[in-house]
């Protein structure tokens, strides 16, 4: 059996999540595996879901009668489940740090590896948008995913210098934005952070992912079901917090992704508490990852599930 992997707010998810015995949670995001072993440990059964093939391993020595590991997104959760079938769905949004470890995924920019930074094991590997996309889009998805404020002046330079030589490796491209925006200059953030995150958001749809297993999770869960999920940035916290709102009848629907909404719709969730939870000091020390990590939770009402344009 692999050694157990800690995910960030264990803790607070357990508690949101309320595990026990009869009840059946989804682990949208299983990863490592740390969840699902938090919640099997409490009694309760698990779904879990992974679209990376390389997160099976991760399962050896889980109970097979409360356990089992569906190779799918997490978007597509509740056609495993059926609508109003489960108790709770969990969703830790990200990069997983085993895949930030695997050089060869090409995740990050740490280890050298091919620039591939697929979360699954087929489409278009970040290579591919790197070397092949318009300048103008490239441009976007740095400024959009990434929020880098330099994001023509990267997207033109990669533009040129993939004329004479395509990149493929992550140190390749790593170095050359680092050049490109004139180096460090003392800053504790290396240049091309806000480059990885924009381009591996892309070549995977998290966000456009996010949206649709958020919507997911809302047909799967039971009334009195809960949904719990852990975001590392802006753009997903956003997504999830909007969401949240919006379902409670909190705030105006609409989205980049879904119109407004023309007539509202009964309150499908209850806000779980006010606001995000983040990691308490003791987490902190022990592990900095979690510095960004922001929990937000909510219970299933009775309504019927909105609409798709809602």
């Amino acid at each position: 059996m692999n050694a157990p992997h800690i995910p960030v707010l264990l803790n607070e998810v357990v508690d949101a999540m309320q595990p026990a015995a009869g009840k059946t949670l989804v682990d949208g995001t299983f990863g490592a595996g740390g969840y699902s072993r938090a919640l099997l440990a409490k009694g309760a059964s698990v779904i879990a879901f992974d679209r990376d093939p390389s997160a099976r391993k991760f399962a050896e020595g889980l109970p097979a009668d409360r356990f089992r590991l569906v190779e799918r997104r997490f978007s597509e959760l509740d056609e495993e489940t059926g609508p109003s079938a489960v108790d709770g769905v969990v969703l830790d949004i990200g990069v997983s740090s085993m895949q930030l470890d695997e050089a060869e995924r090409g995740f990050s920019f740490m280890r050298d590896g091919p620039l591939d930074m697929r979360m699954a094991a087929d489409g278009p590997t970040a290579a591919d948008l790197v070397n092949e996309a318009e300048p103008a889009e490239i441009a976007r998805i740095l400024y959009v995913y990434g929020e880098e404020r330099e994001s023509r002046r990267i997207a033109r330079a990669i533009a040129r210098r993939r004329e004479e030589q395509p990149f493929s490796r992550t140190l390749e491209l790593a170095d050359f934005i680092e050049k490109t925006l004139g180096g460090r200059r003392g800053a504790k953030v290396h240049p091309a952070t806000r480059s990885f995150q924009a381009i591996r958001i892309a070549v995977n749809e998290e966000l456009a992912e996010l949206e649709a297993g958020l919507a997911a999770a809302e047909r799967a869960l039971k009334t009195d079901g809960r949904l719990a999920v852990v975001t590392f940035h802006s753009l997903e916290d956003r997504i999830v917090k909007t969401f949240f709102a919006v379902r409670a009848g909190k705030a105006p629907g609409g989205s980049r992704h879904a119109p407004p909404v023309k007539t509202a719709a009964a309150p499908s969730f209850r806000l779980l508490f006010n606001g995000a939870q983040g990691a308490s000091a003791a987490e902190l020390a022990a592990n900095p990852r979690a510095r960004s990590a922001k929990l937000r939770a909510a219970v299933r009402t009775d309504a019927a599930v909105w609409r798709a344009a809602a």
